[in-house]
This record gives structure tokens, sequence and C-alpha cells, in this order.
């Protein structure tokens, strides 16, 4: 059976570091599972994490199928669109990945969201690990992309205004009834003392508190070089502290 792994939260708080993060440790803890790596935000840069490429996203290929003429004759546009979705897969040897990408054009988000959703659907009993990295604005979770997720890592920087964020999270979760069978909070670029001092916001968020990712000057090295997290150095904090807190929630 699949798991489903999501992670949540406003942008800067390292959502994407966490889930390549997260992917990597899975890679070395659980050789041979099968990984499927969902970029669903539509500023997608999960890919450069990871070190790969994308040429295709499902934002651009509905944008092609706009094109006259586009849909072969005797295809109907969502199964020709499906076609086109499974040749955008990229794939590597321990996962692969499929983007989201940025939609074009007015009143075009919510048939791209539709797609994926089923699209999710159709892929996700083919792995036993799926991680989908999700947009800044929550838009994903509203919509209900996955009904059901096994584990919500939702992040935060170390800030009173991003837990407030956070907690946030946890409500639109409630709201829309979305099946989460566990959902903490994951700190992000924290410094010694961080989560001491913001003890009563955690508290109000109504999230229990995972873990703490510390500021990682590597991490920000490799980002600015668009070198993969992926090949940071095992000795690296933000990976050490990562695996600490993947093993702990038995992945």
């Amino acid at each position: 059976m699949t798991k489903r792994i999501a992670v949540a939260g406003k942008g800067g708080t390292g959502k994407t570091t966490l889930s390549a993060l997260l992917i990597r440790y899975l890679i070395e803890t659980h050789p041979g599972k099968s990984i499927l790596a969902v970029d669903a935000d539509a500023n997608a840069n999960l890919n450069e994490a990871l070190g790969l490429e994308v040429r295709e996203t499902i934002g651009t290929i509905l944008e092609d199928t706009k094109k006259p003429d586009a849909v072969p004759t005797g295809m109907t546009k969502d199964i020709f669109i499906e076609y086109r979705l499974s040749r955008a897969m990229v794939e590597d040897k321990a996962f692969d990945l499929v983007v989201m990408g940025n939609p074009q054009g007015p009143g075009c988000y919510c048939y791209p969201n539709d797609l994926l959703k089923r699209y999710l659907e159709k892929l996700s009993k083919n792995y036993d690990y799926m991680i989908i990295d999700n947009e800044a604005g929550l838009e994903h979770l509203s919509r209900r992309l996955l009904p059901m997720i096994d584990l919500l890592l939702v992040t935060s920087d170390s800030t009173a205004r991003g837990i407030r964020s956070a907690g946030r999270v946890k409500d639109i979760v409630e709201n829309v009834q979305i099946a989460v069978s566990k959902m903490g909070l994951v700190i992000g670029r924290s410094r010694e003392g961080d989560s001491e001092q913001l003890g009563e916001e955690v508290r109000n968020s109504r999230l229990s508190l995972f873990g703490e990712i510390p500021h990682d000057p590597l991490v920000a090295e490799y980002d600015l070089n668009g070198k993969a997290l992926l090949s940071l150095p095992a000795d690296s904090a933000a990976v050490k502290s990562s695996q600490e807190l993947f093993k702990q929630l038995e992945l």
C-alpha cells in the first residue's frame, strides 16, 4: 500500500528542502522501494533540489492542447493529456518525478488541479511512497488534491508569524475534512533556543512539534550554486537532523 507523505507550509519555510531530504532518506534507508516525487507547486523547483531537468509540466501540456489540431483525430482531450503526462514524468534510478508547473491564462488553474488529482490517484498504486511538495498558498490542500494523507509535515520558519501560518494548515485540513493519519510541525532554518522561545506559539497552533532542521550554510550554498541537495555530505547539519527526524517518525 502506498504511503502518502505531504509537505505544506508558507513560502520560504523550507518545504522543498525538507521534501528533498525526505526523498534522500527513503533512498538510503529503503533501497528497492519505489518513490514518486510530486512537485505540486506552481513555482516548481523540487526538480532542482533533486538534480533533475524537467522539460514538460502539467501547465505546459495544457497550453499545448489549446493549439489548433493539437489533439489527434479520434482521441479525446483527456486521453491525449494523460498520454502526454506519462511522457512528461522524469525517471531517475531511485525515484520518479512529476511536476505541476505554472498554468497560463485565466481560468485554467482548477482544470490542471483536477487532472493532477486524477493522475495521482492512478499513479499512487504503482509506488511504495508518494512525496508531495505542496504550494505555498495551500490551495491544493483546500481543493483536496489528496483526499487522504498518511503523514503531513507542516513547515515553519522560526518566527511567531510562521508558526501561526502553520496552525492555519491544521485548520484547513479540519475544515475540508482531509483524512490525515498523522500531522505535525517541522521548524526549518532554526537556531539554538528558537523552539523554546516559540513554545507558546507552537502550543497555540495545536500541532505536535516533530522536530527542527537547523540553519545549514551548506544548504544555502548548494541552492546558490544550483547543486542537488541529494549530494549534500552526510555530516551536514540539515542531513543529520532530518535523518533523525525521519527515523523517529518510523517512515
